[in-house]
């Protein structure tokens, strides 16, 4: 399944030059569509990658806090899923086997920029999902977060993040559900420590719902 990089690079936004009644419905499953992409009608990608651009962009963006990055990584993500798709054999839903790509390449680019400890916070989305301005407080609890284990900041950002459900969180993350559950747990402990050492006494205001 060859396809050219400026071929990709448009399916990863959304962009084909085909009429758009010729792309999947709504009601066709993800599994039907990659058969028809599989078959090489791939064009119907489109219909994917409009299906879980935004969801992908959210959650490469509570990783990475970077507008720029987040879109970056998302479209690169399904870029990488559309040439491993020959790979994918359906035992999994589309989405959770998808979210592993987005995720590596989060890490990746996390790993990339960890010597220069400086992340930008322009652009986090908080639970209301407002912007948040460069604030004393946010930067504590990113720091905060970035102190916890790749397992726990995961589970952290999909639950609260997110607002996944437990049992979302353990498909997508292919963890057993009472792991989720127990890491979250641990997680949030950490986090109540470390924003109270941060903080002092008024962190238990500070800290919502964790």
């Amino acid at each position: 399944m060859k396809v050219s990089a400026g071929t990709m690079a448009m399916l990863a936004r959304g962009e084909t030059m085909v009429d758009d009644s010729v792309l999947p419905r709504a009601e066709v499953s993800d599994e039907e569509i990659i058969a028809q992409v599989k078959k090489g009608q791939r064009e119907a990608y489109r219909a994917i990658v409009e299906r879980y651009k935004k969801k992908a962009y959210f959650l490469a963006l509570s990783w990475v806090k970077n507008h720029e990055d987040a879109l970056d990584l998302s479209q690169e993500a399904f870029v990488r899923a559309f040439r491993k798709l020959k790979k994918y054999d359906g035992q999994r839903e589309f989405f959770p086997w998808f979210y592993q790509l987005l995720k590596n390449l989060c890490l990746d680019w996390l790993r990339r920029r960890r010597r220069e400890r400086c992340v930008s916070l322009e652009g986090v989305v908080l639970k209301d999902g407002q912007h948040s301005r460069r604030s004393e407080l946010t930067q504590v609890l990113w720091e905060a977060i970035e102190q916890l284990s790749l397992e726990q900041r995961e589970v952290i950002i999909l639950r609260y993040f997110q607002q996944y459900s437990y049992q979302e969180i353990s498909e997508l993350t292919n963890m057993p559900l009472g792991t989720v559950m127990s890491t979250l747990y641990y997680a949030k402990q950490k986090l109540r420590r470390l924003l109270k050492e941060a903080w002092g006494d008024s962190s238990s205001s500070q800290q919502g719902d964790l």
